[in-house]
């Protein structure tokens, strides 16, 4: 009976999955609706298996004995997330310790790790406190109106927390990569973190010089290229893949677009969750 929770918990979330399409709409209604798909399906597999292990390799559900089988791959599937998460957790903290070795200079009032590059970088690196990197190819080519604009950005990232949440965001990346759709769903949260963070420098900045600061970035020949663990770079969602150019072209619409606030989940969108919590139900059957 465990095996079959296991396995129409894969089904269900094969389905969900794959039943996901990109669709345009406003910034709030692709966030809630990225999300969902790129979180449910994980959550009710690791909530399948918590009252797998809960319920043990003895005893029944509904009439049907069970069985180590189902306890043994569940528990080695907690153990290699578990691993994910510890192993990202490290080369995250790699990259903070890489991050804090460059000396410490203000720009515009504002204390920023200097990295020693001519590539045109900027970006929050850590976790919950993480630190302003700048490159010294950044200072040098940009403007201090335009610098400005992409530390505006960055402290849109600090604001939302950005390297945090997506931290574990890209552990469930990780974990699910077997999953239908996947890398197209965590795509469309980077340019969707991406456009938060526009939004928020646009309220201190003008967006029009953001904009002309991303296109620099982007279009430089020797752009660096960062690790997207624990890291929020100003061009991080316009890289070389196939949709980058289109990434591009929406932020760069939505800073010319008149601003609008960037609404807050409603607490309806985080009540969908709880059906993932279903399994647990199973418990008060399993004697």
């Amino acid at each position: 009976m465990h095996l079959l929770m296991i396995l129409a918990a894969l089904a269900v979330s094969g389905i969900l999955r794959c039943s996901w399409t990109n669709t345009p709409g406003s910034w709030d209604v692709r966030w809630q609706r990225t999300l969902f798909f790129f979180l449910f399906p994980p959550l009710l597999m690791v909530m399948t298996a918590i009252a797998v292990l809960c319920m043990g390799p003895q005893g029944q559900m509904v009439g049907i004995n069970a069985g180590w089988m189902s306890y043994i791959l569940t528990l080695l599937s907690l153990s290699v997330f578990s691993g994910l998460c510890l192993k990202l957790a490290f080369q995250g903290w790699q990259s903070l310790q890489s991050a804090r070795n460059c000396p410490v200079v203000h720009v515009d009032g504002k204390r920023v790790r200097l990295l020693s590059t001519p590539a045109l970088f900027a970006g929050q690196i850590g976790f919950w406190q993480p630190e302003l990197v700048v490159s010294q190819g950044l200072l040098e080519t940009l403007s201090p109106a335009h610098v400005k604009s992409v530390l505006a950005h960055e402290q849109g990232h600090h604001h939302y927390r950005d390297t945090f949440w997506f931290f574990w965001l890209g552990w469930v990346r990780s974990c699910t990569a077997w999953l239908p759709n996947t890398e197209p769903l965590w795509q469309e949260l980077l340019v969707l973190r991406e456009l938060r963070a526009d939004s928020y420098a646009a309220s201190q900045v003008d967006p029009l010089l953001l904009a002309e600061s991303l296109l620099l970035v982007v279009s430089n020949a020797t752009a660096l290229t960062t690790s997207e663990i624990c890291c929020a770079a100003l061009g991080a969602s316009v890289g070389d893949t196939s949709g980058g150019k289109l990434r591009l072209e929406q932020r760069i619409e939505a800073l010319l677009a008149p601003p609008q606030p960037t609404p807050k989940a409603q607490l309806q969108f985080w009540n969908s969750f709880l059906l993932a919590f279903l399994p647990l139900v199973s418990l008060i059957f399993h004697t």
